[in-house]
């Protein structure tokens, strides 16, 4: 039988001889609006079926009373025929496309007119177009398989034809119109959010760390290990010393995972610490053209911060104090490490020209008394190092690196806790003006003195710059703020109890990296070709 009489015999409803595979979608997509009033033959649209039971029954029977073979199902499950995701480009730049392997996956196996378990395929059956896409593109992408490879996609309800002219013409006013449905009730979805947001209301997802399932109530056990570790971080506790003790308390996340920096952090720059209502805020970076996503308070049109319907964990205070230790950013390249040296990755070889990092190398036994002696030597010309040109021996390197760090930790403490009273941000009173422009712009539009596009015009920048002050302010308070000192103040006693992971934290925390400076005929160790770099 040649190919494009398939489409022709499909067409008038004969499928005899055919192989026909299902495309069974099982949606999220609900609409909260009101039921719509019900037009199809069969009592129900692709929309009203959910189960995957239902669908492959209905396009079985079909294709069987049609004298067909119905040879296989595609399950796409929980997958959304509308919304769009991030996706990488050719180009390399990011686009945001409907995302839908299966379908995909459907429509290769027709052009290649076999199933993946190798059965002949002449044809794809869905319940309804509903069922088979709500996206333009890849409504042409199935479009393209019937005209120019000869296999026919039908559906049971009569709402979908590919097989005619007409038929793709009205298919392409049909998903424009689904598609614009599908956007409707994503507004009034994302509205009510806002809504429930505005009322302090906890919404659905996964349950965050230190509270029950409800949302609403702390689990006692979560609640206390986050108070106790607000305290040593408020005391400058490295926050890599807080995740190395969380796991090996075998304290797990929501998820039953382990615990990274990066995990723990967001759990401390949520709001929801200190009772406030929360909501996860996505940007797009059109100098990188990727998505990032952050954590922010929800306010009202006036400024003031939303509380949320839920037990806080943390008081205002002690939670700003975590902030203007950790700050509200996300620093990149700062996460779980797994090297077995301590100063690895932190040691950078001084040669001219060099710069490269340093790795741990063990002495070679029959050149050493010590079978644990080790050093560290610049990487090879392929990993960006010289090669091996600059070395220092590894312990004497440690164990002076590790007295500098409890040092600098040592004198910081002292130095805060001589301090009378915080040093005054310089930019408060822009941040003041700001936030009086603020105010200022949305009594105006509360009055109608101006209009709602001039209104959205001009919050953005102001809301940018109060963003901007505010990072400031944080940093300002992290370099200046006062505190007892009390996490720090028994570091050179518990220094040789701590873990390498622990020891890594602080070293991190303080040092950006430390330069070896050639030897230049020199042997053994020398203090003075170690260059420190302090974090700011």
């Amino acid at each position: 039988m040649e190919p494009f009489e398939h489409v022709s015999r499909a067409h008038w409803g004969d499928l005899e001889g055919m192989n026909i595979a299902g495309l069974v979608r099982l949606s999220f997509e609900l609409d909260t609006g009101e039921p719509e009033i019900d037009t199809s033959p069969y009592g129900m649209t692709g929309r009203d079926i959910k189960g995957k039971v239902e669908q492959e029954k209905d396009c079985r029977s079909y294709v069987d009373r049609r004298k067909g073979s119905y040879v296989y199902t595609y399950v796409e499950p929980s997958t959304s025929a509308w919304k769009r995701k991030q996706v990488p480009m050719p180009d390399g730049t990011y686009g945001y496309r409907v995302r839908r392997p299966i379908f995909e996956g459907a429509l290769k196996d027709l052009k290649r007119g076999v199933t993946p378990d190798g059965q002949r395929l002449d044809g794809l059956v869905v319940y309804d177009i509903d069922r088979l896409t709500r996206d333009n593109r890849h409504l042409e992408d199935a479009i393209e398989v019937v005209q120019l490879f000869g296999r026919p996609i039908i559906d049971i309800t009569g709402t979908l034809d590919l097989l005619t002219d007409n038929g793709r013409t009205v298919a392409r006013m049909i998903v424009a119109a689904k598609g614009s449905d599908s956007a409707a009730t994503a507004r009034r979805v994302r509205r009510k959010h806002r809504a429930l947001e505005q009322a302090g209301i906890p919404t659905g997802g996964r349950r965050p760390f230190g509270w029950k399932d409800d949302k609403r109530t702390l689990d006692p056990f979560e609640s206390r290990v986050i108070r106790e570790a607000a305290e040593r971080l408020a005391n400058r506790v490295p926050i890599g010393v807080i995740t190395t003790d969380w796991n090996d308390k075998g304290i797990l996340t929501p998820l039953g995972n382990k615990w990274c920096d990066q995990t723990v952090k967001t759990v401390f720059r949520n709001p929801r610490l200190a009772g406030f209502r929360s909501r996860v805020i996505r940007q797009f970076n059109p100098e990188t053209c990727k998505q990032s996503w952050r954590i922010e308070m929800v306010r009202r049109p006036d400024g003031t911060p939303v509380l949320g319907l839920f037990d806080a964990v943390l008081t205002p205070d002690e939670w700003n104090d975590v902030i203007s230790v950790i700050g509200d950013n996300v620093i990149s390249g700062r996460g779980r490490n797994t090297r077995t040296y301590l100063m690895t990755g932190t040691l950078r070889c001084g040669r001219e020209g060099c710069g490269g990092k340093m790795r741990a190398l063990k002495a070679h036994v029959s050149r050493v008394k010590d079978p644990t002696r080790f050093y560290y030597t610049c990487e090879s010309k392929s990993k960006g190092g010289c090669g091996g040109g600059v070395t220092i021996v590894g312990r004497e390197v440690d164990e002076w690196i590790s007295a500098a760090v409890i040092r600098k930790y040592e004198i910081e403490a002292e130095r805060r806790n001589a301090q009378v009273a915080p040093e005054p941000w310089p930019n408060e009173g822009e941040l003041v003006e700001v936030r009086a422009d603020l105010a200022e712009l949305a009594a105006a539009r509360k009055e109608r003195r101006i209009s709602a596009g001039r209104y959205f015009a001009m919050l953005p920048e102001l809301e940018a710059q109060e963003i901007r002050l505010l990072r400031d302010q944080e940093r300002w308070a992290a370099k200046t703020a006062k505190f007892d000192g009390a996490g720090v103040a028994s570091i050179r006693a518990d220094w040789s109890g701590f873990s390498l992971m622990q020891k890594r934290a602080y070293i991190e925390e303080a040092l950006a990296a430390v330069i070896v400076l050639p030897a230049n005929g020199r042997r053994g160790f020398h203090a003075d070709r170690l260059e420190l770099a302090w974090r700011g």
